[in-house]
């Protein structure tokens, strides 16, 4: 049998498709589905792991989260990383498989095609329904003869659309109407229904508005989706930190300021994984917030150094931009200092790449915060990680920790030579291991490591968090919470789409 299919699409970039689809595969799951989530073509560095090691995009991983499965690489055949403004690590099946100029990656395209289909038809005849996620806005017309993932994936899979629209952004009638008729025919065909996202305020307001786009088109609004309001699922990509205010980010409205931890995190260009501070800001009486000038430093209790997809180029911009002597100042007055994965490496003496794997640059001094060396290498390191906190720390806040069990995930091609590892990795995958990982300061007060995911352990974060300070009395609210968000998310979209229209668009198609 071949799986039922359903198709999410975009006016244009963050109209909501990633969280929609993240609510559909809830929505259905819950309704007794073996749903799967598909995006052929994603462009972010917030990525995860698989099982077995595939690297695939960050919301794919949550849609199947959301869908109560274990993610794959054919969730997210193609992965797009940035390393410039016209660069991308094209990651193909969970694996790197060139680095290429944008130029270079259209030519690619037919090549990739195959993946594309082999993936969604392998998922098609595992799964019963695959909800499938766009990208963009298929009306971009100088861009639709390299089509891999939008009205491609549609046509090719006689997939019904729901073409969805950003209110929030005004222009909602040109938005759908005018993406609706710049498609040819064949494609206009398949657009099932459209969704009005982020509504503010009562949807039945905007009752005629339903009427003129069905009028003017003859295709039903399947729902008026009201806007959603830190739902702690993860953001798909960076994006999120330049539309999103700070409040998101700051759950301390009304407390003193000697009642907050203050935790301060450098928004380099190329940031990824960003997700691995979800954790800390949903702390009560925490407060994280993204800086880009050194004058933000001040105020903070601890300034972390983020992964991101090019140690080398945002370490560039990490002296331009004048933080590398406050970096300094900062770790020599004892004050709490952290780096993840690729910040990690910033914090060392110095950072090797004699072939080329990241930057045309062989060598670069680091901050020499830390003890550390870094090379890269040519094979990336993609594994889901288990660990324990290293014994005999006495003199820090690890001592509480100590052979206290550590989950989380690797994604780096750098190898780093440390003289004061103090995580040791067990399991990689299904695999037995025996790995230090990780630097500190002998205070503990600077330290780094690769390992994402790390404040998602409830001792670690609460371990650190006390050692800033932090003493809110008020129960923790973080991680049980991700279900919790999920079914939360999957009732506000249920609640607002038609779902009796929707179950018909399915049973239409044949099986």
């Amino acid at each position: 049998m071949t799986a039922k299919v359903l198709m999410v699409q975009g006016t244009s970039s963050s109209a909501g498709k990633s969280l929609l689809v993240t609510a559909l595969c809830r929505i259905f799951a819950r309704r007794g589905w073996k749903v799967a989530p598909f995006k052929a073509q994603n462009m972010s560095n917030n990525a995860g792991v698989c099982l077995d090691g595939a690297e695939i995009g960050r919301a794919q991983i949550t849609q199947a989260m959301a869908a109560g499965i274990e993610p794959t690489a054919q969730m997210n055949p193609v992965l797009l990383k940035p390393e410039a403004n016209v660069r991308s690590q094209v990651v193909v099946l969970g694996k790197a498989w060139e680095t290429l100029a944008a130029r270079d990656y259209y030519d690619r395209k037919r090549v990739l095609w195959n993946y594309v289909t082999e993936s969604l038809d392998q998922l098609r005849a595992e799964y019963d329904l695959v909800i499938i996620e766009g990208a963009g806005s298929p009306a971009e017309l100088n861009l639709k003869r390299n089509d891999i993932v939008n009205m491609a994936v549609a046509v090719y899979a006689q997939a019904p659309v729901l073409l969805v629209g950003d209110i929030d952004r005004g222009g909602i009638f040109p938005q759908l109407l005018g993406t609706w008729w710049l498609l040819p025919e064949e494609e206009q065909r398949l657009i099932a229904g459209f969704i009005v996202n982020k509504f503010r305020g009562d949807p039945s307001l905007f009752t005629d508005g339903i009427e003129i786009i069905e009028e003017k088109s003859d295709i039903p609004v399947v729902g008026v989706v009201p806007w959603m309001v830190d739902l702690a699922i993860p953001e798909e990509d960076a994006v999120a930190l330049d539309v999103k205010t700070p409040a998101v980010f700051d759950r301390t409205a009304g407390q003193a300021a000697a009642q907050i931890t203050d935790i301060a995190i450098i928004r380099l260009p190329r940031i990824a994984n960003f997700d691995d501070f979800d954790q800390l800001a949903g702390e009560p009486g925490v407060r994280v917030r993204y800086i880009t000038k050194p004058a933000e430093l001040a105020g903070a209790d601890a300034v972390i150094i983020p992964g991101t997809k090019s140690t080398m180029a945002d370490l560039e911009w990490l002296n331009q931009a004048g933080f590398a002597e406050p970096l300094r100042i900062w770790a020599d007055e004892d004050k709490p200092l952290v780096g993840i994965c690729g910040g990690y490496q910033m914090l060392g003496r110095e950072i090797y790449d004699p072939n080329g794997v990241e930057s045309p640059i062989e060598q670069m001094a680091g901050l020499s915060i830390l003890p550390i060396t870094t090379s890269f290498a040519g094979e990336k390191a993609t594994h889901r990680a288990t660990g324990f906190i290293a014994s005999g720390w006495t003199d820090n806040w690890f001592a509480q920790l100590d052979e206290a069990s550590v989950h989380g995930y690797e994604i780096h091609m750098g190898r780093t030579e440390t003289e004061t590892p103090w995580l040791r990795l067990v399991q990689r995958g299904e695999q037995q291991v025996n790995v230090v990982d990780g630097a500190m300061r002998p205070d503990g007060r600077v330290w780094g490591c690769y390992l994402h995911g790390l404040f998602g352990n409830q001792s670690v974060r609460h371990a650190w968090l006390e050692s800033l300070g932090w003493s809110y009395a008020a129960e923790s609210q973080v991680a049980a919470d991700l279900e919790t968000a999920f079914d939360q998310l999957a009732n506000h979209v249920e609640e607002a789409l038609d779902m009796t229209l929707l179950e018909k668009i399915l049973a239409d198609q044949p099986s």
